[in-house]
């Protein structure tokens, strides 16, 4: 299977956003934003060195996404970090190695730029499957907070992950 990673710009947003609403829907347990939350939203990245927004693409359709930005972009004492966030692949497309891809294009990236030493991210504590890849990447959990989410009467635990690039 023909996988291929590119940027995702504000200029696909309509695109993006139809595609994480689907997401959102199918893997409310694994997201802190709701549908609702993103309705209104910009696009979750600058289009920059240190900002920008990834997908998987198979025969020009959007199977799988990831964003990146520095930590405290506007903070002398956070732009060491990154964050990782929004990492979704499609129902139809898991187990086939994208999601592994996009992580290794984001570290990639991630590692080309000027001061960044560690990618942070979250993960919900139950989320197993995602907790496998990350460690098999070298992140390591450094935390975990009790009840981080609360949404429809349930609370859901989230871990704290790390990659040290430098």
């Amino acid at each position: 299977m023909e996988i291929t990673i590119n940027e995702i710009t504000s200029e696909n947003k309509v695109e993006y956003k139809a595609f994480l609403k689907v997401g959102l829907l199918n893997d409310e347990d694994n997201f802190r934003i709701t549908p609702l939350d993103d309705l209104n939203s910009d696009f979750p990245t600058k289009e920059k060195d240190d900002s920008f927004t990834l997908g998987a693409y198979f025969q020009n359709q959007l199977v799988g996404i990831v964003s990146f930005m520095r930590d405290g972009a506007d903070r002398q004492k956070l732009q060491h970090k990154g964050i990782l966030f929004r990492m979704y692949v499609s129902l139809n497309f898991r187990g086939r190695g994208i999601a592994k891809r996009l992580m290794k294009s984001v570290i990639e990236r991630a590692s080309a730029i000027n001061g960044i030493e560690q990618i942070n991210l979250t993960v919900m504590a139950n989320n197993d499957k995602a907790k496998v890849l990350y460690e098999k990447l070298g992140f390591s959990s450094y935390g975990r907070e009790e009840n981080a989410i609360k949404w429809n009467g349930k609370y859901f635990d989230e871990e704290m992950i790390v990659l040290k690039l430098r």
